[in-house]
This record gives C-alpha cells, structure tokens and sequence, in this order.
C-alpha cells in the first residue's frame, strides 16, 4: 500500500534558507558542505505549521585546526518565526560518524537537500556502511520509541504527532532487524517496506498521515487503535540491552577525510 508522503518547502523559504546559511558563513568565518531539512518536513509528514528544521555540517580554515585550546564545534542561531538552523563542526561530525550516530546518518539521507559539497558527501555516504553499528541504531531508535511512548501516549486522547515519533523509530528497528543496514529517513519508505503484509495498519496509518499532515503540531484526538497495539506489543517485545561502541581503531578513513577537507579550504 502506498503511504503518504510530501516534503513542503515553498521557493521562498528556501531562497531564505539559503540566504540564512550564506550570512551564517559570513558571520562565523566558516564554510558550509553539507546543508539538509531534518525532521519532519525530511521525514515527509510535516504539519501546515511544522518548522523548518535546517542541519548542517561546516569547516573552519586551518587556522582553527591549529589551536591548543578546544574550540566550540555547534553554530546554533536563535529560533526565528520557523527556522530551526544548526550546524556541527566538520571534525565533530566525522568523530560521530566514526561512533555510528543515527542522527547524522538521516541527514546524510535526507531527501530535501540544501548544499552540498559534491566531492565531501560522496566519500561520507562511501564511509556509512563501514561505521554503521546496527546494535547501536537499534539501541537507539528503541529508546526514542519507549520515550515517546511513556510521555504522550499513556491518555485516551493523545497527541497525533506523536504517534509518528514512536511509529518511525519501532519500524527503523524493525528495519534494522530484517536488513541490517540503516534505515531510510523518509517515512514512507520505511512504513511500506516494513508494513507491506499489514495492509489495515498502514491504512490506518494513512489516516494518521492525513490528519498530521493538514491539521496543527498541537493536535489531539482519540487513540488510533490498530497503531497503538502495535506499538504496545512491540515494545513489550523489548529487552534494552548494553550499547557496544565501535572501536577508536577504525577512525583511519574519517582522519584522513578531514585532512583533505581542511586543506581544500585552506587552498
């Protein structure tokens, strides 16, 4: 069953996202390679009012690279209307790439794309298989779920959007446990995947998409039944087990990556 999907970005929000993250290079000194909607105008399911959620990844020139005392790695600007703008330093972001971050791994994927450095993003998306964790994805998209679910879902009125963030992290855990990779940021792809012989769950689901999609983030209403069994019996399922880093050893790549992007800014 196809599952609903859209991510809105009007040509007059991202002509101010782009002129935003210009001024934001101007202001730090800094140049951007990688700029992404994360999210859930990423995800594909964005409410009328839903923010902008704008990530980023940045370099310094070699200058910052070169000083004893450690520097601030995240350029955070103050929420405005619905511009949500944030930015981790290069080394920082190689570093969690290296630890097997899922958060950084859903920009890297995110179907809404704002800058890219062309040579960069190739050689990252090259290095995602060889520092994904699929213990540690797991970990931490069952974790997010039980949160969720703790927190907004334990009325008979609940909440709509957050169906979706509980749903999103148990079907990328699912989709972890059949395919052992990482799973897609957008939605859809996920849900049909992983939903393909539940064909009355993803109607209902749909449903759900529906009433995110045309009503406000603050939106409430009665349980969806079919989506909370599932969620419940899911996470009855669940035993936390003990997160397992990746071993230091295997930061080689993501060294020499940095070195490179270093001097063709220094360049």
């Amino acid at each position: 069953m196809k599952i609903l999907s859209a991510h809105p970005i009007e040509a007059s929000v991202r002509e101010r996202i782009m002129d935003e993250l210009s001024a934001i290079e101007a202001r730090h000194d800094v140049k951007i390679l990688f700029a992404c909607e994360s999210g859930s105008r990423g995800w594909g399911f964005a409410s009328p009012d839903s923010d902008y959620d704008v990530r980023f990844i940045y370099v310094h020139s070699l200058d910052w690279y070169l000083n004893i005392e450690k520097q601030r790695d995240v350029i955070e600007v103050p929420i405005s209307d619905e511009l949500d703008i944030c930015g981790w330093e290069l080394r920082k972001a190689l570093g969690l790439l290296g630890k097997s971050n899922p958060t950084l791994f859903e920009w890297l994927d995110s179907p809404v794309i704002y800058r890219q450095e062309g040579w960069l993003c190739d050689e990252l998306q090259a290095l995602k298989a060889e520092y994904f964790s699929a213990k540690k994805a797991r970990w931490h998209y069952l974790s997010m779920a039980k949160k969720n679910f703790r927190g907004y879902l334990q009325g008979d009125t609940v909440r709509m959007k957050k169906y979706l963030y509980i749903l999103r992290p148990l079907l990328a855990m699912l989709w972890i446990d059949s395919r052992a990779n990482m799973p897609p940021m957008r939605f859809a792809d996920l849900a049909e995947a992983m939903l393909a012989d539940q064909s009355a769950l993803a109607d209902e689901v749909n449903q759900l998409l529906a009433i995110k999609m045309s009503a406000g983030e603050a939106e409430y209403g009665a349980r969806f039944l079919r989506i909370h069994a599932f969620i419940e019996q899911l996470l009855a399922q669940e035993v936390a087990e003990t997160n397992s880093p990746r071993p230091l050893a295997q930061l080689t790549s993501l060294d020499r990556l940095l070195y490179k992007s270093v001097l063709a800014e220094a360049a």
